[in-house]
């Protein structure tokens, strides 16, 4: 029996969560299969997989051959690397802790990358933060300039319309009073 090593969708539209299934090659998509040896969420940044390693390294190792995008998610998590270093250590070229050694060192490598991958995004998601709440800052204090010009005027035009009035009021009345001339 031909086995394959392949994705099985899950999830709703447009948030596609997917199994990463060992199956028949004749066997539909999400149909029936053998093994689930693992699960991969593309929609975290970076995306998220859960692989029950030494499976995958088991069913890679028997030839069971994996869909294009499973091929990378095993080699993004050193199933392959583990492969060529066992292959090594079967040749001879080193023993079975130096393999080990290099894998780990790989393996840490890989996390610190990983680690930086989420610090740009935490950070570039705090400065679209800072950003937003600078620009709503400036867009506050245009609105309150505004209001304040608007009542400055306000306040014009209604000192402007009194003296009107009390220059209005002082022209009705007659002048009845006038200062004595001295003779």
């Amino acid at each position: 029996m031909a086995t394959k090593i392949r994705l099985q969708r899950h999830g709703r539209k447009s948030y596609a969560f997917y199994s990463i299934v060992v199956a028949d090659v004749r066997a539909p998509r999400d149909g029936k299969f053998t093994e689930k040896i693992g699960t991969y969420n593309p929609n975290t940044n970076p995306a998220t997989v859960d692989l029950k390693f030494d499976r995958a390294l088991y069913w890679v190792e028997t030839g069971a051959q994996p869909t294009d995008t499973v091929r990378n998610i095993l080699s993004g998590e050193g199933v392959y690397l583990m492969k060529h270093l066992r292959g090594g250590v079967k040749k001879g070229a080193f023993d079975e802790a130096t393999a080990q050694i290099k894998f780990n060192a790989w393996k840490a490598d890989r996390q610190k990358g990983l680690k930086a991958v989420e610090d740009k995004v935490a950070a570039d998601k705090k400065a679209a933060a800072a950003a937003a709440l600078e620009a709503e800052k400036k867009t506050n204090e245009e609105i309150a300039k505004k209001v304040a010009d608007k009542k400055a005027a306000e306040a014009a035009a209604k000192a402007e319309a009194e003296a009107a009035a009390k220059a209005e009021a002082a022209e009705e009345q007659p002048q009845t009073e006038e200062a004595p001339a001295e003779a």
